[in-house]
């Protein structure tokens, strides 16, 4: 009746095209999930752009696989019913069983069938059991999204099916970005020829970039990052403008003013054919032992073992904070973890053989059908002895040793070093503690050469004397500077006070604060590392180390109001801080409250006492004192057996006068 009296009124109508019409959330890289808001229109283009591949209509029938939290399944759901389709949604313990799986997918006629890859192949081996009865699938398309797909991993697929073989098709994609970005049909070919996953191109309505950090365009050939631009971009995060300011950045080579593109952080490049190729995440490589390594490679060749079907490479922190690669192996037929390893070992450098190889029935999914790397199962490194007992207390002390080093409950005489888990760090490790149990010295070499206890053993009689041991010095007057201490001196008297060389450390602190107990812990921590509290004078124009006493040296403790949008330029600015390091200790620390609910705690270390694995034990000692403060009491920690200026003294001793010829010091120089 309103509208009828009064036709000029218009009003705003429930629900427009760019209103939300869902929000997805995905992982947070702080652990805190954020929500990607996306609109009804962007829902709508993306079967307007794909129409003219698809062909979708009311006789398809779909499979809802995926749950609803993740945005595959806006593609399932509103692929079928935009186009009057039929919906099949699978129960979870079917899709959790591919031969179950199968039947439904037989039983209900499905058509158009939306995967990852690892649900994927999980489906083409229960399809290539010979105990299953033969079903003939009425599949029409098969959409790939939401991992990297390995095509020669089809090969099997298209040699069972020659005559009903579906489309495949490869569609990158991501939440930001309404579901698909990129299409590639696969077929045959591909299916056995390439080696990388081929994403193809961005759908007509996108903009895809490939970029290097200056957000420059790279060349074909080239790996940068994806950047999205266009009409499927989402709106942002939900209730996180500075994230989504992060994130869905301005678009240097956009046509229109305002156009906005998302930092995929995705890493691809463009083949000769002008196709992207998917390469990995830019924060999937992993650093182990001071390599990069991307467990993609490892994972590819691993999957070229004749009869490996699936293998997936994770990095499993031990106790002892060592790093290992662990490679999770499904076969097609009876294979045994070894093979694989050695499989591995001909084909890969030593930094990127798993150190151990787990077979598996199949690999674990999550709810989204990707691969749940939360449960994979431990890998057991306690490999029962073999071959004979120790035959001598030496033999049975160096098995002891070779347990302690790899964290097992015991090894056997005729063990391996490196099939237990061994690497090289570990290897080094372990002849540090045969030098300081037996006093002898032996090359690291020597256990590449013959990685058994009993190999080891067997040099112990002919091996040299061990080299000076690291013990409590008596402290002179004036205590000279190590190696790394006079490089780092004369940079600093080179320059001057800079932060060149100043190492910072964050501690985001949320919750009521006291400011007296961290105080106190800050001190703990410097009263317990001489290095923390040494300053670098000169006696007759010579640099020498002043320990200060800890109680001339506790931190002050600098108090620094401010707001969330200006901590980051705050916390840089108070990283530069310039130390003088000939009256001035190597630590400073300065607390920016943001409310008295929220701090950040920035800890400047000069890297002449530390370095960047020094923070790791910084901030566990850090916290656990001022835990002890807050109750109370002082933190119950044994005494260090040794200090830096111990280690000083005895790194002088052992080397000696580098003008002597004769001197272990000039020795090395001359050797290098």
């Amino acid at each position: 009746t309103n509208l009828t009296h009064h036709p000029t009124h218009n009003p705003t109508p429930t629900h427009a095209p760019d209103h939300p019409a869902y929000v997805i959330y995905t992982s947070g890289s702080t652990g805190r999930p954020k929500g990607v808001v996306n609109t009804h229109r962007n829902v709508v283009r993306l079967f307007d752009a794909t129409r003219k591949w698809f062909g979708f209509g009311p006789d398809d029938v779909w499979t809802l696989f995926h749950s609803y939290a993740f945005d595959f399944s806006v593609w399932e759901l509103w692929g079928a019913l935009l186009h009057g389709g039929r919906l099949v949604v699978v129960p979870f313990e079917v899709s959790r069983t591919p031969g179950a799986f199968l039947d439904l997918l037989a039983d209900e006629r499905v058509t158009v069938l939306s995967q990852t890859p690892s649900a994927f192949y999980q489906l083409t081996q229960a399809d290539a059991d010979a105990s299953r009865p033969s079903r003939r699938l009425g599949l029409r398309t098969v959409v790939f999204g939401g991992e990297a797909l390995m095509p020669s991993r089809l090969a099997d697929w298209y040699a069972r099916h020659p005559d009903d073989a579906p489309v495949l098709v490869n569609m990158y994609g991501i939440t930001e970005t309404t579901v698909h970005v990129t299409y590639q049909p696969l077929n045959r070919h591909r299916a056995t020829a390439a080696a990388a996953s081929v994403i193809g191109l961005g759908l007509p309505d996108l903009r895809t970039y490939v970029l290097d950090g200056g957000l420059q365009l790279v060349v074909p050939g080239v790996v940068g990052e994806l950047y999205v631009a266009g009409a499927g971009v989402a709106r942002g995060y939900l209730g996180r403008p500075g994230l989504t300011a992060e994130r869905f950045i301005a678009d240097p080579y956009g046509s229109e003013p305002g156009a906005r593109m998302y930092r995929t952080g995705d890493l691809v490049r463009w083949n000769q054919d002008g196709e992207l190729e998917f390469i990995g995440r830019a924060d999937h490589q992993v650093k182990i032992r001071g390599f990069r390594i991307e467990p993609g490679e490892i994972e590819a060749v691993l999957t070229d073992h004749p009869y490996v079907a699936e293998a997936a490479v994770v990095v499993r922190h031990e106790q002892s904070g060592d790093a290992r690669l662990v490679a999770y192996v499904v076969a097609w037929e009876a294979l045994r973890a070894e093979d694989v390893r050695e499989f591995a070992r001909e084909r890969l450098p030593e930094y990127m053989v798993p150190a151990a190889v787990v077979l598996l029935d199949r690999m674990p999914l999550t709810a989204n059908g990707k691969l749940d790397k939360a449960a994979l199962p431990e890998p057991d490194f306690s490999v029962p002895a073999a071959g004979r007992e120790a035959r001598t207390p030496q033999e049975q002390l160096v098995c002891d040793l070779f347990a302690q080093v790899l964290g097992l409950p015991r090894v056997g005489v005729d063990d391996h070093f490196f099939d237990l888990g061994g690497h090289s760090l570990l290897a080094t490790r372990l002849i540090a503690q045969i030098r300081a149990v037996f006093g002898v010295e032996l090359e690291l070499r020597s256990l590449f050469e013959g990685p058994t206890p009993a190999a080891v053993a067997a040099l112990l009689d002919t091996a040299g004397p061990g080299r000076l041991a690291l013990t409590v010095r008596q402290r002179p007057p004036v205590i000279p500077l190590s190696s790394a201490q006079r490089r780092l001196w004369f940079l600093h008297r080179m320059e001057g006070p800079s932060a060149t060389y100043n190492i910072p450390l964050v501690i985001r602190l949320s919750g009521e604060l006291d400011r007296d107990a961290l105080r106190a812990a800050l001190g703990d921590v410097v009263a317990r590392h001489e290095s923390l509290r040494t300053v670098f004078p000169e006696a007759e124009g010579v640099p020498c180390q002043q320990v200060l006493a800890p109680e001339t040296a506790v931190p002050r403790l600098t108090i620094t109001p401010t707001t969330e949008t200006e901590l980051p330029a705050a916390l840089e600015a108070g990283a530069r801080y310039a130390f003088d390091l000939t009256t001035e200790p190597p630590l400073r620390a300065e607390l920016f409250t943001l409310s008295a609910q929220e701090h950040a705690l920035l800890v400047v270390v000069h890297h002449i006492a530390g370095d960047g694995w020094s923070m790791g034990p910084l901030s566990r000692e850090l916290t656990e004192a001022y835990t002890a403060r807050v109750q109370g009491q002082a933190p119950d920690w044994p005494a260090l057996p040794v200090q830096y200026a111990d280690y000083t003294l005895w790194q002088n001793e052992l080397l000696g006068d580098q003008n002597d010829p004769d001197s272990l010091f000039a020795t090395q120089i001359n050797y290098w």
